[in-house]
């Protein structure tokens, strides 16, 4: 269980906030690259834990992003004019750079002092990986860029979508964590044993902790001469990696990958979640029809969003579109799509789930771990230390991986090249 006090620590994430000041000590995802897509293009609304702010990709193709209003009369910057190397603002023109600075006053009279002084609040960028990234801690303690193995694929080689979640960022992070719910709220065959998550439903978890976070590993005995390993990281401070190398009824997987997950808290009770993927090697390409058919099979694909907007069609208003017939005789829950699947769980909890009346065992190690983590980083830049999960040295050879090894060998020295990156 969780108290409610440190509860309270993990999942408020504003400014001043425990939890908002230790993620604001990290580089986040702010949006995709694809969302502001043209030089001097139409700004775009971001919200990160807790700021209303603006995007915009100026004339030489870098993004800024500044507070939502303008310092002036706290007119919206979203309605403003993106156009030679800056935003100028509809409502009187003053115009700012990506930095803040402002490059134009024409409202007032010309060389007026006030223009060295009106700074528009803006945060550093940096575009890797189909995303934008955004600092929004302290300046003199902003770390490196990060460089997980993923940004480095080839684009041809990688993907990322985006999904609105209505509730809380921990509970996406720590449903990302467990690795037993698959054998559950995933599980697409009712009474078909062959199915790996159905043969073993109490998976063994180890958990080592590193200075990025942990690595995890999940053991399932298939069958009785050999046990299925899946290698999971867990990367400071919500980032979640895992290997889609083997197809889980043991078949060869056609496109071998890797796949995972980043929850973005939009603020306290709301979360844009990244999904990332990324191919075993360079030989094989992600090709638009496996990325076509991975996003339609997890049910977060085009056709499953609201027009315009990255939230789900099947969410909290619909029951997530269940059939309570299919789940009597065909799926553990009778929703269709694993990506739904995740979310109606963790919506369902409620925004902020009191974690105080819980009762957890065995398979819940690696989500007690990560509480652990976090709430001693919390207090780490409460007394001025730098948190895990910074140094992009610590976590970026790092890859996830999964495979069937023989009952007693250990999967270290069997997956030894196979968990080093290779990008």
């Amino acid at each position: 269980m969780l108290s409610r006090e440190d509860n309270e620590r993990l999942t408020r994430v504003g400014p001043g906030a425990p939890a908002g000041e230790l993620l604001r000590r990290y580089w986040l995802p702010a949006l995709l690259a694809s969302e502001a897509p043209e030089n001097d293009g139409a700004p775009v609304r971001v919200r990160l834990l807790g700021e209303d702010l603006v995007a915009f990709r100026d004339t030489e193709g870098k993004v800024g992003l500044v507070d939502a209003l303008c310092p002036h009369r706290r007119a919206a910057m979203f309605f403003g004019r993106n156009e030679h190397g800056g935003l100028r603002c509809a409502y009187h023109g003053w115009k700012f750079h990506r930095n803040g600075d402002c490059l134009d006053m024409p409202s007032e009279p010309a060389g007026t002092a006030l223009q060295a002084r009106a700074k528009i609040k803006s945060y550093p960028t940096f575009e890797g990986g189909g995303l934008i990234w955004a600092y929004l801690g302290p300046k003199d303690r902003m770390p490196p860029a990060p460089d997980y193995e993923w940004l480095r694929a080839p684009p041809t080689h990688r993907f990322v979508s985006k999904t609105f979640e209505d509730c809380n960022y921990l509970q996406g992070l720590e449903g990302g964590l467990d690795t037993a719910h698959s054998s559950f709220a995933h599980n697409m065959k009712l009474g078909d044993m062959s199915e790996l998550r159905n043969a073993d439903t109490a998976p063994q978890i180890e958990v080592e902790p590193s200075d990025y976070g942990y690595c995890y590993v999940s053991t399932r005995r298939s069958r009785p001469d050999r046990n299925y390993i899946r290698v999971y990281h867990y990367v400071m401070p919500t980032q979640q990696m895992r290997g889609a190398v083997t197809a889980m009824n043991g078949a060869t997987n056609e496109t071998p990958h890797f796949d995972g997950h980043i929850w973005v808290p939009i603020d306290d009770e709301t979360t844009n979640v990244y999904n990332i993927m990324w191919s075993y090697d360079r030989d094989i390409p992600l090709t638009p029809k496996f990325i076509e058919e991975f996003e339609t099979f997890t049910g977060r694909g085009p056709n499953d969003l609201v027009p315009g907007t990255f939230r789900l069609k099947a969410n909290r208003s619909n029951d997530y579109f269940i059939d309570r017939q299919v789940q009597k005789t065909q799926t553990f829950t009778g929703i269709p799509g694993v990506n739904t699947q995740d979310f109606a769980l963790q919506e369902g909890m409620g925004r902020i789930v009191d974690r105080s009346g819980e009762f957890l065992g065995t398979s819940d190690r690696a989500i007690v771990v990560m509480r652990r983590m976090m709430l001693e980083a919390t207090r780490a830049v409460e007394r001025g230390e730098t948190p895990g999960g910074t140094d992009p040295a610590a976590y970026r050879n790092v890859r996830p991986y999964d495979n069937f090894i023989e009952p007693g060998k250990n999967w270290k020295d069997v997956f030894a090249k196979e968990i080093a990156a290779r990008f």
